[in-house]
Parts: C-alpha cells; structure tokens; sequence
C-alpha cells in the first residue's frame, strides 16, 4: 500500500517515490505527498520528474473503488514511467493550498450552520456545501461576516483519531450525510479547529484559520425543498 505522506504532513511539497505498478494512465508510488478525490476535496495535481530530467505531467490524483491503490493519473500523449523505477512527485503547491484553505473553511462554515450537510465540493476557484436547512435561508453578508471573524481568531488547527466505537458513541460528530467517515485500518481521522469545530474528516487543512484569508459568501442557492447550497470564493 501506498504511504501517505500528506496525513503526517499537509505542507510537504514533494518527495522522493518508487513506481510499484502502472496500469492504463494511472501511476501507482511506494509514497506520495498527492492527495486523492475524496470527501468533496479534489485530487492534486503535479509532476513525477524522472531520473532523466523528464517531467511527467499528472492530472488528477484518485482511489481506485475496486483495489484501493492511489493512482496518479498522467495526461495523454505522455509516456509512462517505468514499473520500479525511482522518481520524484512534485505538488501543483498554489492549487494544493488553495484546496486546504478552502477546506478548513468550510469547516467554519459547518460551525455556524445548523443543519446536516448533503453534499460538498472543493476547487481551488470555489467551495461549496449543501445543508438540509428547510425553514431559512441565511443573509449571505452575515454569513461572511460571521466566518471571517472566526478566520480572524487565528484558532490552531490539527488532526486527531478516534475509534468506531467511540464514533459510534457519538453520532452526532458526523455533519455529512452523503460521505461516510474516513477510516485508516479501523481508525476514524478528525480535524478539529480549536474552540470552533471537531469532526471527522480525511482532508488536508492549514495549520491556523488565519492562513485561509478573508472569503466572501458569493451565492446562496435553493437546490430542492429543504436543500440550500452555500458557495464561497477568496476576496481576492
């Protein structure tokens, strides 16, 4: 099985890695620092750089439903690393930590919005989550206010795990409906946001609030009777 690099270190930008396997365009490392589509947060880009100097572009990063192998997926009209071979895996680092800022605060987002999240997505442009919150609809310029005087508290941040039977103890620590926790061996991750937040979750996140900068509640949508989509940008 592929180390996880990115769970021991969310800030390291590369690593050195051996190909264990290739199949169709997707690469397969020993280790890797590349995070990969899950929990709404989506996979990292980059290159593998060879031994020879060539960069090998990799588009996506995914978790492959049938075997489990993390696969870093390159882009057509490139040639493929040799099985065994050593390279190196470098991070899109900007697009990276656009995506752990973005998901940090939307774990601030959860914290003010009482209601189950339905669904969630996390770009570098934008996020979103979707909350089943039937009766309001909240003020998008109160919202923004809110979340970004919880960013100003410079609150730490930091992962932990708990095990299935204490989630089990405590159901309502899962705010999402449509994603189930993320478990390594048995052990549920969290993440919990000093004084703020604490769930389970397997994404990448800053260190302190204050690394996300100030966002903007862009659009508030109705997505279904009780479903009511939040979408936040950075103000840039």
């Amino acid at each position: 099985m592929t180390r996880l690099l990115f769970r021991e270190d969310a800030y390291q930008q590369s690593c050195a890695a051996r190909v264990i396997s290739v199949q169709d365009r997707g690469v397969e490392l020993d280790q890797t620092v590349f995070y990969a589509t899950s929990g709404g947060q989506a996979g990292d880009c980059g290159v593998l750089r060879c031994g020879d100097g060539r960069e090998i572009p990799v588009t996506t990063t995914i978790k492959d439903r049938e075997s489990g192998r993390y696969l870093h997926m390159i882009a057509d009209g490139h040639d493929l690393p040799d099985t065994g071979s050593s390279i190196e895996a470098m991070l899109d680092w900007e697009t990276r930590y656009r995506h752990m800022r973005f998901h940090t605060c939307l774990h601030l987002l959860c914290a003010v919005i009482d209601g189950s999240v339905t669904g969630g997505n996390i770009a570098s442009h934008k996020s979103r989550l979707d909350f089943d919150i039937p009766d309001t609809v909240p003020d998008k310029d109160a919202l923004t206010d809110q979340i970004n005087a919880l960013i100003a508290r410079n609150a730490r941040v930091f992962d932990g795990e708990i095990s299935e039977a204490e989630l089990r103890a405590n159901p309502e620590l899962v705010r999402t409906m449509s994603v189930s926790p993320p478990m390594d061996g048995g052990v549920i991750r969290t993440i919990t946001i000093e004084g703020i937040d604490y769930q389970p979750c397997g994404g990448t996140h800053v260190r302190q609030t204050s690394e996300i900068g100030k966002i903007i509640v862009a659009k508030i949508e109705k997505k279904g009777r009780q479903n009511r989509r939040i979408n936040i940008v950075f103000d840039e």
